[in-house]
C-alpha cells in the first residue's frame, strides 16, 4: 500500500501513482493499492493516462483507492480547489477516469471540468479497480454509486460491517447491477515487544496528525503478529476483504510481522 499527499500540514507528502509505479516495477508478482489518491486535487485525464501508462507495465496489479481528503484544507486550497467543492469535483473525476478507462471517446461538461472527444489508449483492461476511502455518508454514497469497494479507516467491525450493508442497500436502490464488492481497511499498526510497539506507534501518529494517541489507540493495533491477527479477523467477519497495514517500526521486523499476519489470516 502507497498513500498520497501533495502538501499534508507541514509539507509531507509523496505522489501516490510515482510511488505504485515504482513499487509495481520493483515487485512482479504482487499487488499495489494506493489509499487514498487526492483525484479531485488532480485533472481526470491525466489521471487516466497514468493509470493507463501504469496497466501496460503492470496489468492488472494496481488497485486506486480515492477521496477527497479534508485532514488539512490548505493543502486543498494550495491546489486550486475549494474545499467546499471538493465532494462533487471528486464525484466527476471518477465518473470520467471510469469512462476514459474504456478507451471510447468522452465528452464531458460539467461543473468541475469540460471538454470533447478525450481519448485515452491503450485501454485499461480489465479496469483498474477503484475504492473509495472516506468516514462520511458522502464517502459511503460515492462507494455504493460509483465505487468499486469501500475504503474504511478509523472504523470499528461495528461500523465496518454497518457500511457495507448500506452500500448493499444503496446499490440496490438505484438499480445498480449486482457485482463483486471489494472493501478495504486501513489499520496503523507496529510489530514488537507490546510496550515498545505501542509507544513508537502512538508518537508516530501525534506527529502525522498532530492529535493524542488516544484519539487513535482503538483501531491502532500493536504487539505480535497473533496479536494484530487477532484483531484484524474481526474486520474479516464484517466484511472486509483486504488490509492495508500501515507499519511503524524497523522495516524489517514489520514486513516479517505482517507477512505472518497474512499467514495467520488465510488459515
Amino acid at each position: 500500500m502507497v498513500g498520497d499527499h501533495v502538501s499534508f500540514h507541514t509539507g509531507f507528502g509523496v505522489d501516490g501513482l510515482i510511488q505504485a509505479t515504482a513499487a509495481l516495477v520493483g515487485e512482479q508478482r504482487l499487488a499495489v493499492h494506493v489509499g487514498v489518491y487526492l483525484l479531485g486535487l488532480r485533472n481526470p485525464v491525466t489521471t487516466a493516462r497514468q493509470l493507463s501508462t501504469i496497466h501496460q507495465l503492470a496489468p492488472g496489479r494496481l488497485v486506486l483507492g480515492v477521496g477527497v481528503g479534508g485532514e488539512d484544507r490548505h493543502e486543498i486550497e494550495i491546489c486550486g480547489v475549494d474545499p467546499r467543492r471538493r465532494g462533487g469535483r471528486l464525484d466527476e473525476a471518477i465518473a470520467i477516469v471510469r469512462s476514459l478507462g474504456t478507451g471510447h471517446p468522452t465528452t464531458w461538461h460539467g461543473e468541475h471540468f469540460d471538454f470533447d472527444d478525450a481519448v485515452i489508449l491503450p485501454a485499461c483492461d480489465p479496469q483498474v479497480p477503484l475504492v473509495v476511502g472516506g468516514r462520511s455518508n458522502a464517502a459511503i454514497a460515492r462507494a455504493a454509486i460509483l465505487g468499486d469497494g469501500w475504503l474504511g479507516i478509523w472504523s470499528s467491525p461495528t461500523r465496518f460491517a454497518s457500511v457495507v450493508r448500506e452500500i448493499l442497500e444503496i446499490a440496490d436502490d438505484i438499480g445498480r447491477e449486482q457485482k463483486r464488492w471489494h472493501h478495504e481497511m486501513h489499520v496503523w499498526c507496529s510489530f514488537g515487544e507490546p510496550t515498545n510497539a505501542r509507544e513508537r506507534l502512538g508518537l508516530a501518529l501525534e506527529n502525522l496528525y498532530h492529535l493524542p494517541f488516544d484519539r487513535f489507540e482503538r483501531y491502532c493495533p500493536s504487539g505480535s503478529a497473533r496479536d494484530i491477527a487477532d484483531f484484524l479477523a474481526r474486520y474479516v467477519d464484517a466484511g472486509c476483504a483486504s488490509f492495508n497495514l500501515l507499519t511503524v517500526g524497523h522495516d524489517s521486523e514489520q514486513v516479517a510481522g505482517a507477512a505472518e499476519v497474512r499467514q495467520l489470516l488465510n488459515r
